[in-house]
């Protein structure tokens, strides 16, 4: 079953669940695919009948990410097409609570760190780069680089401090250590760009990675020579992996093929499901901490809505597109 929000001439890119409201979502929208035009961020909650807006905010450029703070269930933080982070405050109706410019150029990716004892956000960027900021978002704490393209995923690790990987379009995984500023273990993962990486919750040493050239590819960092496993079954970039919260070797990813896909990667033949209910490509998606079962996925396209879906085997996910919300 699928429950829809529509939106108006918004692009979806990112959507998250979160970590406090098990039936509460936030996505990232543009203007114009981000080329032009604002962005727009937005808090939805699910109910018996739909989906309803809760608060939207504009921004001045399109926004490319969102994350859920991990210590305040109304804080979040947004990455922009100017180069910025801003908080945001779901009790504050007007403008963020601080915003922030040291990327020269867009923001595409922001994750809150999620272990205990730490409090801290990773931001990455077409600039190259990685930034790491405390809650407050003043100066950066550090900028780490080495990627020789584009960022398109930041991910700390649920279970190392002070860890986390991006993704990046010169092909490689990297796992970073903030410590010491310094990149621990650099993955030839894909001979096209890399768009997106996520950590596995029940393994500190799986990592999964979503390309250009369609495929899927999980990794054992002890043993990085050849993934464990590579998923094909997309037939355009994947643009986004989410591995399940209730599941070792349960993961989804979604593709500009209008398509969401469920994976057992321990499985010789791994693929699981695919949902094909989207008619744009599908840029974002999220499984519920809470809920076992749903997925919440964002289309990317000006008619195609933000869905939220329940599948019966599989986590519930949280997907976009370029939609209309």
């Amino acid at each position: 079953m699928a429950k829809v929000f529509r939106s108006p001439a918004r692009h979806g890119y990112a959507v998250e669940v979160s970590p406090f409201i098990p039936n509460r979502v936030a996505c990232a929208a543009a203007q114009y695919y981000g080329i032009a035009g604002c962005g727009t961020l937005l808090v939805l909650d699910e109910t018996e009948t739909g989906i309803c807006l809760v608060r939207s905010w504009e921004w001045s450029d399109g926004l490319f990410d969102v994350g859920w703070s991990e210590a305040n269930e109304h804080v979040l933080v947004a990455g922009g097409g100017d180069g910025s982070l801003q908080l945001w405050d779901t009790a504050n109706h007007s403008g963020p609570l601080r915003a922030a410019k040291e990327h020269t150029q867009e923001v595409y990716s922001v994750d809150w760190s999620q272990t205990r004892g730490e409090n801290l956000i990773v931001s990455g960027s077409w600039d190259h780069t990685a930034k790491v900021w405390d809650p407050t978002l003043s100066p950066s704490l550090t900028t780490l680089r080495g990627h020789e393209s584009v960022i398109y995923s930041t991910i700390w690790s649920p279970h190392i401090p002070g860890c986390f990987a991006s993704a990046s379009g010169d092909g490689t995984l990297r796992v970073w250590d903030v410590k010491s500023a310094a990149c621990r273990l650099a993955i030839p993962a894909h001979k096209a760009e890399v768009l997106s990486c996520d950590w596995c919750k029940y393994d500190q040493n799986i990592l999964a990675t979503g390309s250009v050239d369609c495929s899927v590819c999980v990794w054992d960092l002890r043993n990085v020579r050849q993934p464990v496993n590579r998923l094909l079954g997309h037939t355009y970039a994947v643009r986004r992996v989410k591995f399940s919260p209730f599941s070792k070797t349960v993961l989804a990813s979604c593709s500009y093929d209008f398509t969401v896909r469920f994976w057992d990667y321990s499985r010789n033949q791994p693929l699981l499901d695919t949902v094909e209910h989207h008619s744009e490509f599908v840029c974002g998606l999220d499984l519920n901490l809470h809920i076992p079962n749903q997925v919440t996925i964002i289309p990317s396209s000006l008619y195609t809505p933000l869905c939220l879906w329940s599948v019966r085997t599989h986590p519930v996910i949280v997907s976009t597109s370029d939609f209309l919300l």
